[in-house]
């Protein structure tokens, strides 16, 4: 019976840290993003919600699937859902980075939230693998996300500013 909670809990969490970091940043990204250098192939603005909330709903559903999995949260779920929670974290740190307009820390936040993503991923795989194949669309999207921050990094160098730190 309580299963279902268990579920949409699992399922919506991602989306919490999500809306929070879009909520703290939503004046100040759309007017960075517009100023940027961007390639050809960068996606429109309005993509990236869409994106998020597909990308999120899976990984939340993945992530109850190997919490279900393991019989819940106990020493076996520690480097599983470690690494989940990590990953997420990390996720939900870029916002902010972006909109203060530090770009090389947000381009550091993906490259280790790459890291972990893979590492999830992989712990998740032989546990459960229709939870890893569900991160599949998000390591796709963070390989774009990941060039995309390598090439706005570079292409945009930070402005120095004029006070002495």
């Amino acid at each position: 019976g309580r299963m279902w909670a268990y579920t949409v809990g699992f399922t919506v969490l991602p989306h919490v840290g999500g809306f929070l970091g879009w909520l703290m940043n939503r004046k100040e990204i759309p007017i960075l993003y517009e100023k940027l250098k961007k390639p050809s192939w960068c996606p429109p603005l309005k993509i990236f919600p869409v994106a998020w909330t597909v990308l999120y709903t899976g990984m939340g559903y993945a992530s109850y699937l190997i919490w279900n999995d393991l019989g819940g949260c106990n020493s076996k779920a520690v480097i599983p859902l470690g690494l989940y929670g990590a990953q997420l974290a990390l996720n939900w740190a870029w916002p902010h980075f972006f909109g203060a307009h530090n770009l090389k820390m947000a381009l550091i936040d993906t490259l280790c939230l790459d890291a972990l993503a893979i590492g999830t991923m992989c712990s998740w795989y032989r546990i459960n693998k229709v939870a890893a194949l569900l991160l599949v669309p998000y390591l796709g999207w963070l390989a774009m996300a990941t060039c995309l921050s390598i090439r706005i990094w570079k292409d945009n160098p930070e402005q120095k500013s004029g006070k002495s730190e």
